[in-house]
């Protein structure tokens, strides 16, 4: 530092002196240097300095005191020549390292006693030749970007505006061993963990879930690989390793998360829409579950859906055909296993090589090939004056009455358990002519003018064989009336009346619902004196009412099923044909039970079992606060907005594909209490932590690598004390309101403590490394 008009160089090297480097003044002989403290009272040094010596030295100076410097030239004389003066401050102290250690592998923490007067302190750690230094504003300070695993001198120089102190005595230590390098490969309950690092004597392995909610696994090896069995299906667990020397220290950790594959999901069930020919296939999920994939096997052919749901339609499935269908679920640690297949079988073909044979004058034969998973089949013959005949049969032909003279429309079609084929080709087949239709007589279904001519006594012969043999057959069913034939030859006109008569098909009209397993049934007919007879035909049985009026209730009816409704009018002679057949669908059945779960503090769980025919379910959950709703395909739901120590209603409406409704449950509920608000946490000496709230009464948890404490307060006060806890370690803090009864709440936010700061969590797993600041290593095991 140069002052004043005579050239002189003053500068500050250390606490205690002055160095002042002049070039010769003409004419001056020697030198003279007075430093006089500005605020210390009779404290002044003087130094003389000969002509010959360049430099001089001031020594005795107070640290971090500011000095008046005055520099004198004087002849041989003693006559002053110049002077000047300059204001300088001396640096701070020499700081003493109180102690060095290393928790990571790249850094040295040092801690010292603060000096009066540092504004910062300058740490360097030397390795060799080579040095790597840091400023720090005060103590610990930590020298990064080392090397692992290797002795360093330490020193630290107090600073100020004026200048640098002289080093500290050094302080030698030891960078701590690397993180081991984790290879992670996880199975369905198994994790297994293998490990690297050079010059390493041992490690440790620290195991848990990473929510927290089970105990924590350690295992200290010489083995470089590990495996942890009897885990949790599609769960994020943490692992934490480190390694140590030969003198059991232990060196860098490195935290790893990893997630089991999940289970197969459960419950799978297969709904096939005959229409489109296509499957929905649903299923339970399965914990930790992203994406699912179903796979329909049917011999080569395989037919694949992937989806982020718990249902999944697999389009473009074939007649006659039975598919095998399997549900895999996946996420980033592999995949489950295939669920066990369930069977699908298609409707079946349209039947095919239909032939239509008059086997004898009256009679049709009509046959097919079988169709596979064909279990029965229906034909339907509808003659051109529009009366249809069905046949139902397990075999591959039916046997029909005829009448010459008219034409017949004939259709195929084949059932099984899925459902019913798509129409065959329709063919028509006409009978030939004749004098009087070859089926006249008791139960003909035909009435009307004859088609072609003849005598009338061959006629009339006819007709008499024909009921004759009519008389002697069972009865069966007769359309209402067959009133007269007329016959015409010439110009006579004779007319035959062949009393025959049965009463008419009825009509039904409408069918309406009266209760849960009541219907009514509404139909009409124009005879007199009949009995009306209503049934209803289903997988689930046969039930049936009678009426002599024009309408007829079937009671206790079963839930979910689907029945085929016809009316028969009935005489004492005899009875009508069935009226066409209306379909007829129940409202769907209840589920058995309702479970209410409330899995976070504003979300609810609520689940039931299968309700037969149930397509899809409505779930309300009302309270004074409001009202939320669920409308979903699964058997559970999940409703938010839930208000914490609430009273609230819940109800289920199961609605079948149909668009049919049963309301079927209605519950009282009350939402857990409310999560602690205002938490604040605070340390305790070096091994404990004080957690504070705003709310109610709450039971304290945490949870760390280490180990797992559980804190109850006491009465009326709103904070709680855990000592006596491993320091070095990252914790995770779980409050829960303190109730009577029930179990205790795991769904409240956490937070984690590092010692230094906490973090909020709110459900999101913080996969950070954060440490307990200023742990002292002999407390630390």
């Amino acid at each position: 530092m140069s002052f004043g008009g005579l050239g002189f160089s003053v500068s500050i090297y250390d606490v205690t002196s002055i160095i002042c480097l002049r070039p010769r003044l003409s004419g001056g002989s020697s030198y003279r240097v007075t430093a006089t403290a500005m605020n210390t009272v009779g404290h002044s040094l003087l130094a003389h300095f000969s002509d010959v010596t360049l430099e001089g030295t001031l020594t005795s100076l107070i640290p971090n005191t500011i000095y008046a410097i005055q520099a004198e030239a004087i002849d041989k004389n003693g006559i002053i020549l110049a002077e000047t003066q300059i204001m300088q401050s001396t640096p701070p102290d020499i700081p003493v390292i109180d102690q060095v250690y290393s928790k990571l592998r790249n850094s040295i923490t040092v801690e010292w006693r603060a000096v009066p007067g540092a504004t910062s302190y300058l740490l360097t750690a030397q390795d060799g030749d080579s040095f790597i230094e840091t400023v720090v504003t005060n103590s610990p300070g930590t020298v990064m970007g080392l090397k692992p695993a290797t002795l360093y001198r330490i020193t630290i120089r107090s600073t100020n505006s004026g200048g640098k102190c002289q080093p500290s005595p050094f302080r030698k230590a030891k960078t701590v061993l690397a993180a081991p390098v984790l290879s992670v490969s996880s199975h369905c309950d198994s994790i297994a963990v293998s490990k690297a690092v050079y010059t390493a004597a041992g490690f440790s392995v620290s195991f848990m879930r990473s929510d927290g909610l089970d105990r924590m696994l350690k295992e200290n090896t010489t083995n470089t690989s590990l495996i942890f069995t009897n885990l949790d299906p599609g769960t994020l667990y943490t692992i934490k390793s480190y390694a140590w020397n030969v003198n059991g220290i232990p060196g860098d950790d490195f935290t790893y998360n990893q997630r089991t594959s999940p289970n197969a999901p459960a419950n799978v069930r297969v709904a096939f829409n005959s229409g489109a020919l296509r499957a929905i296939v649903s299923w339970m999920p399965t914990e930790g579950a992203l994406p699912y994939s179903v796979t329909a096997s049917s011999g080569l052919l395989k037919l694949k859906c992937k989806t982020s749901s718990a249902s999944c339609m697999v389009p473009s499935l074939q007649c006659s055909s039975e598919y095998y269908v399997s549900v895999t679920a996946y996420n980033d640690a592999g995949s489950s296993k295939p669920t066990d297949a369930v069977s699908l079988k298609t409707i079946p073909r349209a039947p095919v090589n239909i032939s239509i044979e008059e086997d004898e004058p009256g009679h049709l034969l009509v046959s097919w090939s079988s169709v596979n998973f064909g279990d029965y089949y229906a034909v339907f013959v509808k003659s051109d004056d529009g009366l249809e005949v069905p046949c139902n049969t397990s075999h591959t032909q039916c046997h029909f009455q005829s009448d010459c003279g008219f034409t017949y429309f004939i259709g195929v079609f084949a059932y099984n358990k899925t459902g019913q084929s798509p129409l065959s080709d329709v063919f028509n087949y006409a009978t030939g002519n004749s004098v009087l239709p070859s089926a006249v007589g008791a139960g003909s279904p035909w009435s009307g003018t004859a088609r072609g001519t003849g005598r009338l006594s061959e006629v009339l012969k006819r007709v008499e064989q024909k009921l004759r043999r009519s008389a002697a057959a069972p009865p069966r069913p007769a359309p209402c009336r067959l009133t007269a034939l007329f016959f015409e030859r010439g110009r006579e006109q004779q007319r035959v009346i062949l009393n025959i008569s049965a009463p008419c098909s009825p009509e039904i009209k409408n069918i309406s619902k009266e209760a849960l397993s009541v219907i009514s049934v509404y139909y009409q007919s124009n005879n007199e004196e009949a009995t009306y007879i209503v049934t209803a035909r289903g997988e689930a049985g046969l039930w049936y009412c009678t009426s002599s009026g024009y309408s007829c209730t079937l009671i206790n009816l079963p839930c979910g099923s689907a029945f085929s409704v016809s009316a028969i009018a009935r005489s004492p002679a005899r009875q009508s044909l069935p009226s066409y057949s209306v379909p007829l669908e129940t409202a769907p059945c209840c589920p058995n039970d309702l479970i209410v779960i409330q899995v976070r503090q504003s979300v609810t769980n609520i689940s039931w079992s299968v309700g037969m025919a149930a397509q899809t379910y409505v779930t309300t959950l009302e309270s004074p606060e409001g009202q939320t709703k669920c409308h979903t395909l699964q058997n559970y739901c999940l409703l938010g907005c839930i208000t914490c120590s609430t009273n609230s209603t819940v109800s289920l409406k199961a609605v079948s594909e149909a668009g049919l409704t049963s309301r079927c449950t209605l519950q009282g509920y009350c939402s857990s209490a409310c999560c602690p608000s205002g938490v604040k946490l605070y340390r305790l000496g070096n091994n404990g932590i004080r957690v504070y709230w705003a709310s109610e009464e709450n039971n304290t948890d945490l949870h760390g690598l280490k180990g797992s404490f559980t804190c109850t307060p006491s009465s009326g006060l709103s904070r709680c004390d855990t000592t006596e806890i491993p320091c070095g370690d990252v914790y995770t803090v779980v409050l829960s309101p303190v109730t009577d009864k029930g179990p205790k709440l795991t769904f409240c936010p956490k937070k984690i403590y590092s010692g230094k700061s906490y973090i909020s969590l709110d459900d999101v797993f913080l996969s950070t490394h954060v440490r307990w600041l200023k742990c002292n290593p002999k407390l630390c095991e």
